[in-house]
């Protein structure tokens, strides 16, 4: 009885401490789920519009591997049958995150840079995607959705060259370590602020 009382205190005390980051307009994530409590510039969505999504898997977790491509450090190699995404380091290194890729007719391959970078991004479809959805699936896609929590691009997008390609967040989670999307990269959010803090604008984007 005491250690369940002591646990529910520490949980008590967890959600007081991201209460009041939330109330400082600072970024906080919960440590096992992707409920955002804070920081989102959007209105309307303070405090996560979705419910919260555990996060489990290990092999999901950004992690530090070696890497043996001759690619300079603060370069991008995304590696589409392995749906990882290696951001280099000095030294031999690279920092590994699990992605999510293209489903079968919409993966790609090159070499481009980053040209910009978004927090909480709006997403404005391209018109043959609109078409497609309404075409193949009957289904209506607005012309733009407002940044935030349930936003297809999810918390951060890194734009790539002045294509219509993006490594962004995602409102699935669990599309991650899958190919649904339809060419862009999709990354756990809390990953992808992760890489977006690390990413310079010009930075080597290499899809393979």
């Amino acid at each position: 009885m005491a250690g369940g009382l002591q646990q529910l205190g520490g949980v008590v005390l967890a959600l007081g401490l991201l209460a009041a980051s939330a109330q400082a307009g600072q970024r906080v994530f919960s440590p096992d789920s992707f409920l955002v409590y804070g920081g989102i510039a959007s209105p309307g969505v303070m405090g996560g519009a979705s419910p919260p999504r555990a996060v489990t898997d290990p092999a999901l977790r950004h992690r530090t591997v070696d890497f043996a491509e001759p690619l300079p450090p603060g370069s991008i190699l995304v590696r589409t049958s392995e749906r990882k995404l290696y951001f280099v380091l000095p030294g031999g290194k690279a920092i590994m995150y699990a992605v999510g890729v293209g489903r079968e007719g919409f993966t790609w391959s090159g070499t481009d840079r980053i040209t910009r970078k978004a927090q909480w991004p709006d997403w404005r479809p391209p018109q043959v995607m609109i078409e497609r959805e309404m075409k193949q699936k009957g289904r209506v896609i607005p012309a733009m959705v407002p940044g935030g929590a349930d936003n297809p691009l999810g918390a951060r997008a890194l734009y790539i060259g002045n294509t219509e390609y993006r490594i962004h967040g995602t409102s699935q989670p669990w599309s991650i370590g899958q190919a649904v999307s339809s060419g862009c990269i999709r990354m756990m959010n809390d990953e992808v602020i992760d890489l977006y803090d690390r990413v310079r604008i010009g930075a080597r984007v290499v899809v393979e």
